[in-house]
């Protein structure tokens, strides 16, 4: 069975129709990333065998199904809506020492009864993606410059699911031109070119923000060049703990003759 995962921006897309802040319904946004995947298949006539060799996990199959808005999750189902999202692996250990102790003042209690909001799942993303790239402190300071207080979304200075939706779409748009901009330029060159298109891309995507002030923009510009530039840091690690795990299985493997 393969595992039916999303991208960052298909997750932030799914959060953001939760909220009923997107015009496409859950199942839609499902269709259209497994469609994307399975384009093949679907070309070559095996649609049906594509889609019963897929995995769906109980919450996507859940969310599948939902007409709610603001629903709440648990710790386990974000642990498992988390695990959906490309190269991610969340552990609800993890997730329990976050909400208990690490992070514990920014997340706040749960928000939907025994549950946590949608903006408390973002806010979880947000840190799984941080991580890669700075510690529980500085992730808590810059946290602090998000949320004022947990239990009051009006004093945000960005929704955390606002955020996570610039970032993640931020990160997909690098993502799909990351070949074109490292045709013929020095490694140097690459990283630089990079992140000026990071900060210009976060610059325009934090402009889109009305009524706030010349520090608060600049501090959501600085937030999301942050975020996408984690986001970069732990796809390159996912990509050398592949390699290393291909090393290490194919060393020595010998290949019987018959096949």
């Amino acid at each position: 069975m393969i595992t039916f995962q999303l991208t960052r921006k298909e997750m932030a897309d799914l959060l953001l129709s939760l909220k009923g802040w997107n015009t496409k319904q859950p199942l839609t946004i499902m269709q259209e990333a497994w469609v994307k995947v399975h384009k093949e298949d679907i070309e070559n006539g095996k649609t049906v065998h594509a889609f019963v060799t897929t995995s769906l996990s109980p919450i996507l199959e859940k969310l599948m199904k939902t007409n709610e808005l603001d629903m709440g999750f648990s710790l386990n189902e974000i642990s498992s809506l988390g695990s959906q999202i490309e190269n991610t692996n969340f552990s609800i250990t993890a997730l329990q020492n976050w909400v208990k102790r690490d992070i514990k003042e920014m997340i706040g209690s749960p928000q939907k009864g025994k549950k946590y909001s949608i903006e408390q799942t973002a806010l979880l993303f947000i840190v799984e993606d941080l991580k890669t790239a700075l510690d529980f402190e500085s992730i808590r300071k810059l946290l602090q410059l998000i949320v004022n207080d947990p239990a009051n979304l009006d004093d945000d200075l960005i929704n955390p699911v606002r955020l996570y939706a610039a970032y993640s779409s931020l990160f997909e748009e690098l993502n799909k031109q990351g070949a074109q901009c490292c045709t013929d330029t020095r490694a140097a060159d690459t990283i630089e070119l990079i992140e000026k298109t990071i900060e210009q891309k976060a610059a325009k995507l934090a402009a889109a923000f009305p009524n706030i002030k010349q520090n608060q923009q600049e501090a959501i510009r600085n937030i999301i060049v942050i975020a996408a530039l984690s986001v970069h840091t732990a796809y390159f690690q996912m990509m050398a703990k592949r390699y290393l795990s291909a090393t290490l299985f194919l060393q020595n493997l010998t290949i019987p003759s018959e096949i």
